[in-house]
Formats: C-alpha cells, structure tokens, sequence
C-alpha cells in the first residue's frame, strides 16, 4: 500500500530527514488496513494518503535519538502518535463542518459524518494496536510500557481538553485573554508534539528529567507553530499559503492575532474590527484593514516575537542533551520552522 511522501512545502529536507521519513514511510506502508468493510479502511487509506508534513512521528523518532534510542524501536510509536493525530482531524473537520482538509475534500465531506467518526474511531484503535509492540517485548520493562502508554493517553487526553476550551472560547460574549489562548493551543495543537518528542523518549529509556524536558521542548514547538499559522494566514502569499488571506478573520476565529489588537484598540477601531470578523460578506478591502490595524497596534511585530520567544525557549532546552546528529537535525529543523514562509 503507497502513501504520499512527506511533504515539507518551503522546509529544505536535509539527509537525515528524509532518512527517517522513508521509514515512516515504510511504517505505515505495513499497516494492516484491509479490503473489506471499504466503508471503514478506504477513508482511513485515503486520508493517510494525503499530502502531510508527518511532523509528529518524526519527533517521535528524533525523541528516541536525542536520548540515545535505536530510531527504528521508536517506529510503532511514531506511527501510533500519526494515527492519533489524524484521527483528531477526522472529527475536527465534523466539529468545523470543513468542506476541505489539505487541499483535498475531507472524509467528512467526501464520505459522510457517519463514515468520518467510524474511520477516526478505527485509526485510534490502530494506534493502540502500535503501542502493543512494547507491551509484548522482553526488552521493555513493565515500568517502560506504562510510561509509553502514560505519555501517549496523556496527550489523547490533552488533545480533547484544548478542543473543548477552543469550542467554549467560539461561544463566549467576553474576551480570551492571551495566557487562555496560549493554554488552549498548548492542549488543540502542542500536545502531540509534545507528546511526540516524549514517546520517543521513552522508547530509548530516557528519566523522566530527560522526558521532561522533551514535552517542554514540544510544547514550545506547538505554540509557537500555531501562532506562526495564525500570523502567515494575515501576512503569508495566498498562492504559497494555500488559502485565501484573511482567513481566519472572515472565519470570526479567536486567533493570537485579533486577541491582542481586542485587547489594544480604543472604541472605535474594536468596533470597526467586531464588523469585519465572522463578516462572509467581507472582502478583500475589509481584510486589507483589519490587517493595517494590527500593523498600527503593533500586533504583527508582537506575534513575530512571540514566535521567536517560543522557538528559542525550545532550542535553549535542547542544552540538556548531549551533542549528536539527532540535536544538530531538530536544531537545524527548528531554524528551517522558525523562517518559515508558509
């Protein structure tokens, strides 16, 4: 069964990278995804074989290396990680009603609801089936296998709390504040990472120091991407972008970006912004000065430090390991994230 390669957009792929990507590659090649119920298997095979970053089983694997792991031991872990990731995006696109996911219809659109909630359900399942590998090898201690699974259900768990508070913050009349904001995305969006990082951790047997500082690391990855897309869907070249600019604020969505300008603008300029966010109606024009107001308010300068303080936070804790390839490669992948265009 063949999956789309990896797909890293405007990030150069370095040797090692593409190394670890052939085996993830491989990975899911192996899964057992059968022929029969189609109704079930064929979303599950469709979505997997969409163009995707595979951001999270790569951590998984560099996790395992930083901490001195045999790479290919930390496989079923990365994959159970990327299943568990896609299976959230399943009943996202159901919660949002999206029409679209990678620039491709969603299962939810191609298929149905129903058929996006079995499929989801069956990639989650998959993903536990992965984590057995390290309950029914001699080489895993018990202690071992429950910080696997521990790692793995916290960030399930995490993952579904962040959607929940991204779900309340839609419907509250008072504002987000940033430090509510920033908490949601450590949940929606910095979980996995976190606990991608981690899980490949504790494959290698890392301390829970060294686990530590790996979730830190991730989360910081997390929140600073989120924001990153938050600040490109305002500044980011449509075309390379691969949506229309302004998103989010014809959306209405709560995003870094207009929480800070809410928190700045006088009467008159948060009227102006209220008008324009969630407006359909809107057009270019209106997203145009949505856009200077956030240039006025210092809102673009804002988030880009944001952005570095984030990624640089994660890059400083990166210290605790010792020097090896895997800590040159995330290194070097952060700075590639970090200027990022899209």
């Amino acid at each position: 069964m063949a999956f789309c390669k990896i797909q890293h957009k405007d990030l150069e792929i370095t040797e090692q990278q593409q190394q670890l990507s052939d085996l993830i590659d491989q990975k899911l090649a192996e899964l057992n995804l059968p022929a029969t119920p189609s109704l079930l298997y064929e979303p599950v095979r469709y979505t997997l074989g969409l163009s995707g970053k595979r951001i999270r089983p790569y951590l998984t694997l560099i996790g395992c290396g930083l901490c001195s792991g045999e790479t290919e031991e930390a496989l079923p872990a990365a994959i159970a990680i990327e299943l568990l990731h896609n299976f959230t995006l399943l009943h996202d696109d159901i919660m949002d009603r999206a029409e679209t996911r990678r620039g491709e219809p969603s299962v939810f659109k191609k298929w149905n609801q129903n058929t996006a909630i079995l499929s989801g359900d069956a990639m989650y399942a998959k993903a536990f089936k992965q984590l057995q590998y390290y309950g029914k090898k001699d080489w895993y201690s018990k202690s071992q296998y429950s910080t696997i699974m521990d790692i793995f259900l916290e960030s399930a768990e995490t993952v579904c709390e962040g959607q929940a508070f991204d779900l309340e913050f839609e419907n509250r009349s008072d504002n987000v504040s940033i430090d509510e904001y920033i908490h949601m995305i450590e949940g929606k969006t910095a979980a996995l990472i976190s606990g991608s990082l981690a899980l490949g951790g504790a494959v290698a047997g890392a301390d829970n120091n060294h686990i530590e500082e790996l979730k830190f690391v991730g989360q910081k990855i997390g929140v600073a991407f989120q924001i990153q897309d938050d600040l490109l869907d305002a500044t980011a070249d449509p075309d390379k972008f691969g949506k229309k600019r302004g998103g989010d604020i014809l959306e209405g969505k709560k995003t870094y970006l207009t929480l800070l300008a809410l928190q700045r603008c006088d009467e008159g300029q948060k009227k102006a912004l209220l008008d324009v966010l969630g407006d359909n109606n809107a057009d270019s024009d209106d997203i145009q000065d949505v856009i200077e107001l956030y240039e006025t308010l210092g809102v673009i300068k804002d988030t880009e430090d944001a952005i570095q303080y984030h990624y640089h936070a994660a890059m400083d804790h990166l210290k605790e390991f010792e020097s090896s390839s895997y800590k040159k490669e995330i290194i070097a992948f952060l700075n590639r994230l970090i200027s990022r265009e899209y």
